[in-house]
């Protein structure tokens, strides 16, 4: 005789069982699924080998089905350093799966095709497809799937301009089209987009003027425009956005002007990048409002002196570089920084011992540029105190330091102590770099075996060994 606790127990379970054998995903489904598997060619890992004929495919890895056992949502994520990815053709058997709302194929590296297939979704809401290969032109009418919330075609091939049927998707919270190679203008009807959190067009090959239609867009926290070809200046209505955006990427672009004085009031701005632009003027005295900001870099422009005082609380990412700066110092609100792990001030104009120099930590750094200056002195105390540094540059200033003294930390791959006065021998520890310049110093002795060719120890008059003339006897 059952006791009631035991015959609920097995009732659970017999319906379980029951509800386990009626559930199988729809004919469609496994039909568009097994489709898109055998467009795969290679598949190292096994991310699709549960994908099977017979079986029930809302149980297959990367699948979702809603409460209709109808399948929802596809996330296949790559892992490349692990050989998880995939190769082939996206077969356009996808679109197949009407109930599709969301669509996640990234980091599988080696995936081809068109998105073309999206078109006949007509649920879809989210569409990451992402560092893959996918070519072609953006469909035209993709404006069409208004039910859009995030749409990126982000690291893949794309080609051709920007559909202006974008701005249809008025639901769209994120829109990123990085990492591709489309061509023309940014599209006027862009300003439709209210709903905007996040637009990266960075890395392509877009020109033109930037649409002064940041009034309508005033829901932006990232706005990611670098490695572009726009000109022109930074369109005023940017400084709409100060309440909100927290990253400015507009580096590596052909804008020319100078740096707009309301930028002084992101106050919460997190990241800046002006930088490989043709700005000139000064740098805004209302930068030292940005209290906030962890990432600053205008270097490779025109700009000149008087650099303002910042008060930011902790950088931790800075470049100056090559300028027409002359600091004559190193900031004090730079040196103060507790949490700094990229500090760039080539050609800034600083004229400085290094010994003297005492920052208030080097253990995040992990680069290091002073090149082209004229400072004097050794780097050995500030080094020695690095655990993770990966890149130090200080080529063209008058360093004058025994090279053996130098502590080279494993994580070291990058030293460049060029056109100096650098002396003694160079230690057996520079075969774990991957990059190394010596040239024109004061060096001597017999070098190290290493992969380095003769130009990285070039101008050093009494060195020798290969792969510069062996020694005399």
């Amino acid at each position: 005789m059952l006791s009631s606790s035991q015959f609920f127990f097995l009732s659970i379970l017999t319906l379980q069982c029951l509800t386990g054998l009626a559930a199988k995903c729809h004919v469609d489904d496994e039909a568009g699924l097994l489709g898109f598997k055998s467009g795969i060619t290679s598949d190292p890992s096994g991310l699709l080998a549960i994908w099977k004929t017979g079986t029930d495919c809302c149980t297959w890895s990367g699948v979702s089905c809603g409460e209709d056992n109808r399948v929802t949502g596809l996330q296949i994520y790559g892992q490349p350093e692990k050989k998880q990815i995939l190769s082939g053709t996206i077969s356009s058997s996808l679109s197949k799966l009407k109930r599709l709302a969301s669509i996640n194929l990234v980091n599988l590296i080696n995936l081809s095709g068109t998105p073309n297939f999206l078109l006949t979704l007509p649920e879809i809401q989210i569409v990451y497809i992402e560092n893959n290969k996918l070519s072609g032109r953006i469909p035209a009418t993709i404006g069409n799937l208004t039910q859009l919330f995030a749409l990126s075609f982000s690291g893949n091939r794309l080609t051709g301009p920007i559909p202006s049927s974008i701005g249809q998707l008025t639901q769209l919270s994120q829109l990123k089209l990085g990492n591709n190679m489309l061509t023309g203008t940014i599209p006027k009807t862009f300003s439709k987009l209210k709903s905007l959190t996040f637009l990266s067009l960075k890395k392509n090959q877009l020109a033109g003027l930037i649409p002064n239609f940041f009034t309508s867009l005033s829901n932006l926290i990232i706005l990611e425009l670098s490695n572009n070809k726009f000109t022109g200046k930074i369109p005023s209505s940017i400084a709409t956005l100060a309440p909100q955006l927290r990253y400015l990427e507009l580096g590596h672009n052909y804008l020319t002007g100078q740096i707009p004085d309301f930028l002084g009031k992101f106050r919460t701005l997190d990241t800046l990048d002006l930088s490989s632009n043709k700005f000139s003027g000064t740098v805004p005295k209302s930068f030292a409002n940005l209290t906030k900001i962890f990432n600053l870099d205008l270097s490779h422009n025109l700009l000149v002196d008087p650099f303002p005082q910042l008060f930011v609380k902790g950088i931790e990412s800075l470049d100056l570089s090559y300028n027409n700066f002359h600091l004559g110092t190193i900031p004090s609100w730079i040196t103060s920084s507790p949490i700094i792990y990229s500090l760039k001030l080539a050609k800034c104009g600083i004229k400085i011992k290094l010994d003297d120099w005492k920052p208030k930590t080097t253990y995040f750094y992990d680069y290091i540029d002073l090149s082209d200056n004229e400072i004097s002195g050794s780097p050995i105390g500030l080094l020695n105190k690095t655990d993770f540094l990966v890149g130090f540059y200080a080529s063209g200033n008058k360093l004058k330091f025994d090279l053996e003294k130098l502590r080279i930390v494993q994580t070291l791959k990058d030293l460049n102590l060029s056109r100096n006065m650098v002396y003694g021998k160079v230690p057996k520890a520079i075969s774990g770099l991957e990059k190394l310049n010596l040239s024109s110093n004061h060096l001597c002795g017999q070098l190290p075996p290493s992969k380095f060719g003769a130009n990285s120890f070039a101008g050093n008059a009494c060195l020798c060994g290969s792969p510069l003339p062996p020694c005399k006897s």
